[in-house]
């Protein structure tokens, strides 16, 4: 089976090209390595998966192959490049995609608008019109729990109803949704959606709060706790995120009543976090105390996150299992190694 990977140099991406791989999975990996996060961090998780190469020779649309597996091969690519994306699936003829490509970020999504509709939605259609030219049996895509929004109960069910989300990278992944939907109605292509809650762990983004809280406590310098550290999310670790994901690409939906085969998985630890208590577990794993600077609610943020998993435990047979005290121990040993290129 050959499964193309996109967003293959991000934090899941790079993480799920390395396991397909491993799988024996014939993969091909795009990115289009955009500077939203320091790019240092995309190239070392390339690397960590096995590719070689030198950072400024990587050009757009040359195969990099594998020095591990070499049934896997990254080109860099963007997915809102119509004839590049057109000419790699007419070449390739994939049975699955895996779309992990998006422009991340709640909060940059409040300053930066334009750049969501680019990647979140005009990058999916691309994506969509090439699965339904080129016949991919499968498509899978990254949502996200920001399309719950405020909806006030928990735990948040893929049965509730999702039209209260309180930014546009929220919206845009519902729009997703809708899209997906619509292509697997029309076309029969078979469409799952991820809706991943808060991802922590090795290799993670430097916007997210574990690097960010990492970064200041061992400089010393305080960290922003907002709304007065009254918040409680899902932290979920990037393992159990990336195996439940592999059981979905392992698994086509089935016709559901409508006669669409179309399903959406919650993948979360259905055990949500208090903030000041995930802060006191990065403190204990790095022996130092924070200082901390509190303040209100930001635009875009909801109170809590808390995934109800029993979709995913009926129909998939997995729950995730790693523990906070566990993920962040791990997490902290590579933040503190060679292999982090931002220490």
């Amino acid at each position: 089976m050959k499964i193309l990977v996109t967003g293959a140099a991000g934090f899941i991406g790079s993480r799920l090209m390395f396991m397909l791989a491993s799988r024996n999975y014939e993969v091909v990996g795009i990115d289009n390595i955009n500077d939203y996060y320091d790019v240092r961090l995309k190239y070392g998780r390339l690397k960590e998966c096995g590719f070689e190469f030198i950072e400024d020779d990587l050009s757009w649309g040359v195969a990099v192959f594998n020095n591990r597996f070499p049934n896997c091969r990254f080109i860099r690519m963007s997915i809102d490049d119509k004839f590049s994306m057109e000419v790699l699936f007419r070449k390739e003829q994939f049975d699955k995609v895996v779309n992990l490509a998006a422009q991340a970020g709640v909060r940059y999504s409040i300053t930066n608008p334009y750049a969501y509709l680019q990647s979140n939605l005009t990058g999916f259609l691309v994506l969509l019109e090439c699965c339904r030219t080129y016949h991919v049996k499968h498509l899978i895509f990254a949502s996200s729990s920001s399309v719950y929004g405020l909806n006030k109960k928990v735990p948040y069910s893929e049965n509730d109803q999702v039209d209260t989300p309180v930014s546009l990278y929220a919206a845009s992944k519902k729009a997703n949704e809708l899209m997906a939907h619509s292509y697997s109605k029309l076309y029969g292509i078979s469409m799952t959606g991820l809706r991943y809650f808060t991802v922590y762990g090795p290799w993670g983004r430097p916007d997210m709060a574990p690097m960010l809280f990492a970064k200041a406590i061992f400089a010393g310098q305080p960290i922003n706790v907002f709304n007065q550290g009254d918040l409680m999310r899902d932290f979920t670790y990037i393992d159990d995120i990336v195996e439940g994901t592999l059981r979905v690409v392992e698994h086509t939906p089935n016709l559901n009543m409508d006669g669409v085969s179309y399903r959406i998985y919650n993948i979360g630890c259905s055990s949500p976090i208090k903030l000041m208590d995930f802060i006191q577990t990065i403190e204990q794993a790095i022996g130092k105390t924070a200082q901390k600077n509190f303040l209100p609610m930001q635009p875009g943020d909801v109170y809590q996150t808390y995934a109800d998993t029993s979709r995913l435990e009926k129909e998939l047979n997995y729950k995730p299992c790693v523990s906070l005290h566990e993920g962040i121990a791990r997490f902290i040993k590579w933040y503190l190694s060679e292999k982090n290129p931002l220490k």
